[in-house]
């Protein structure tokens, strides 16, 4: 196994912004279906910038490192500017992430990408073709998560 990054193990051991916004403006539901994580993403939006955000995450170090870390890269910029954020602006401001951990960096983008799409649809703002497709592919995956998690529930019933 390789080691995680000292950045890596101090968001994880420390992590900055967890819990929740009361009323947030948007809300980001993000689930990974290999290894379980879910990730929630929550912004207090303010004349389209980035006020507040603050996450809940189960799943692994990279899963809670990578959430803690794109709040504190998107608070405080515009909406435009977030988006623009990547998976290897993360992976490369944490120090690196094992080849193993890639998608926990996708997974905090792609709770970003839900929590505005949220934002943006409840108030009647406009969304781009590219967020619309985006949303579409990760609520397809979050619904196979459910899925998985809710066979796993009934499994585990049956057997007790």
């Amino acid at each position: 196994m390789e080691a995680y990054s000292k950045k890596v193990m101090k968001y994880f051991l420390h992590p900055k912004n967890v819990g929740k916004i009361s009323n947030p403006d948007g809300v980001g539901k993000v689930g990974n279906i290999r290894c379980g994580d879910v990730m929630y993403l929550y912004l207090k939006i303010e004349k389209n910038k980035i006020k507040d955000v603050k996450f809940e995450t189960f799943g692994c170090i990279a899963a809670i490192a990578t959430s803690s870390y794109i709040t504190e890269l998107v608070k405080g910029k515009s909406i435009e500017q977030a988006l623009k954020i990547t998976k290897d602006d993360i992976i490369k401001g944490l120090g690196g992430l094992p080849p193993i951990k890639i998608h926990c960096s996708i997974l905090a983008i792609d709770a970003l990408i839900e929590a505005v799409y949220d934002y943006l649809s409840k108030n009647n703002l406009p969304i781009s073709e590219n967020l619309v497709k985006e949303h579409e592919r990760i609520k397809k995956t979050l619904e196979m998560v459910e899925d998985k998690h809710k066979e796993l529930v009934e499994i585990e019933e049956s057997v007790l």
